[in-house]
């Protein structure tokens, strides 16, 4: 019988160079986004009963899908929390894909799975947890902090009786995930206001407290100003209540890799649970969540499955599908941790100094430029501004033109009730000087 599916050499030889090639030139700053009627001629028509063909598919990845996207690892990717993943973790991501390994399970993939988990203990360690920790790669922060969430009450929910209503209390500047999650489980959220800087003190955290309360999330690195919550008070709110401490790390708990940087996040040790995405500030491609808890059996007790088809699955050993909501999952968490084992530990310390470093030089350069007024930063490696003589609309134009020339992505937030700009600063190779040159063209 003919193979449905035939190998060809010639075009893996093709598919490799261009993956050669992309990694080491890097990404097209100016690439964007296309309307459907722009796309929808060539796209439109890539599926048929016979098929196309293997180059003439790859042709519309290249000279189609990839200049219509917008690249978010180029040095000038500054809004969002961007992707700047090492050349070690992209290559290496290539592998994976043509590895198939499948890590739902140790019996399936108990290499990647033991691999992944140093990474995890490394993360843990800096958090100052011991062996009893352990966790898994999702695929994003939100999906970490759901599964998160979920673990948490399944916890509480074993050690008192369940309310009329469960609530999540978290600072107003918490990332919209948590919402998010909490209308998936059906459970309150307790949004406590946070202070100048966007930091949520446990003084507040402790008068805006209810008792159906089953979980504090505490932001290590707000996603739109920075902020690390007041960790330590709050794990003394939560101990005195019995209830569960998250740490939501998305973005900013990178920086515990920096000694100098990791006392912000003082109290850590006492959490419950945490996450970070090494696909923004840890140098991953997309897409990895580090989801780790200080004690992984409760997660087991929350996410394991149990059906007929599962009995085969040898539960003595670590399988990832315990510790979140999915059965199947690729190694998502390998390329980072070929990207940390190549490097080493003190590269990832050292690359995240450097990005703080260059935060600090934006913010500076900033506060020296008439017209531009610093208003917040740099919180870990985040920068709020707004230009003094320009309108919304005129500061939107601006943003657009930039996006489009790829000169820079910088793009209007909202910070207490006004249009600001805001950097966050997670590229090694980030040159403030050129970004400040952008910078001046907008006064």
């Amino acid at each position: 019988m003919k193979n449905p599916f035939p190998f060809s050499a010639s075009l893996v030889t093709t598919i490799l160079d261009w993956t050669r090639a992309r990694i080491s030139t890097g990404q097209n700053p100016k690439h964007g986004a296309q309307s459907f009627a722009e796309l929808e001629p060539t796209l439109g028509q890539s599926i048929t009963k016979d098929g196309i063909g293997g180059e003439a598919a790859f042709s519309l990845f290249t000279d189609v899908i990839v200049p219509s996207t917008r690249p978010f690892g180029h040095p000038t990717s500054l809004s969002y929390v961007a992707s700047a993943p090492s050349a070690a973790s992209l290559s290496f991501d290539a592998a994976l894909g043509a590895a198939g390994i499948f890590a739902g399970n140790w019996d399936g993939g108990a290499g990647a799975i033991h691999a992944e988990n140093q990474a995890l203990a490394w993360l843990s360690d800096l958090a100052g947890w011991d062996d009893a920790a352990g966790g898994v790669f999702v695929a994003g922060g939100t999906l970490g902090n759901l599964c998160a969430l979920h673990a948490a009450r399944d916890w509480k929910s074993r050690r008192s009786a369940r309310p009329d209503r469960w609530a999540i209390l978290c600072s107003a500047e918490a990332h919209s995930s948590i919402a998010a999650a909490a209308s998936v489980m059906d459970v309150d959220v307790i949004q406590i206001e946070a202070d100048h800087t966007g930091r949520m003190s446990a003084a507040a955290a402790r008068a805006g407290f209810h008792p159906n309360v089953f979980a504090i999330v505490a932001n290590a690195g707000a996603t739109n100003c920075g902020a690390v919550d007041d960790i330590n008070g709050l794990a003394d709110l939560a101990e005195e209540n019995d209830i569960w401490l998250h740490i939501d790390g998305a973005y900013g708990l990178a920086a515990i890799a920096d000694p100098q940087t990791r006392p912000v996040f003082a109290g850590i040790h006492r959490a419950h649970s945490m996450i970070v995405d090494p696909h923004k500030w840890l140098f991953a491609p997309y897409d990895s969540c580090a989801l780790v808890y200080r004690n992984a059996a409760d997660a087991a007790n929350a996410h394991g499955q149990s059906a007929v088809y599962l009995d085969a699955v040898d539960k003595t050993q670590w399988n990832p599908s315990d510790y979140a909501l999915h059965l199947t999952r690729r190694a998502r968490g390998l390329p980072f941790w070929y990207s940390l084992a190549t490097h080493g530990t003190q590269a990832y310390g050292d690359a995240i100094a450097t990005t703080i470093a260059t935060a600090h030089a934006l913010a500076k350069g900033i506060s020296q430029i008439d017209g531009l007024d610093l208003l917040l930063g740099p919180q870990l490696s985040v920068v709020l501004f707004r230009p003094t003589r320009m309108s919304d609309d005129a500061m939107d134009a601006w943003a657009e033109q930039h996006r489009r020339s790829g000169a820079l992505l910088c793009l209007p937030t909202t910070w207490q009730g006004q249009k600001v700009f805001r950097l966050c600063i997670v590229n090694p190779d980030t040159d403030p000087d050129d970004v400040l040159k952008t910078l001046k063209t907008l006064v």
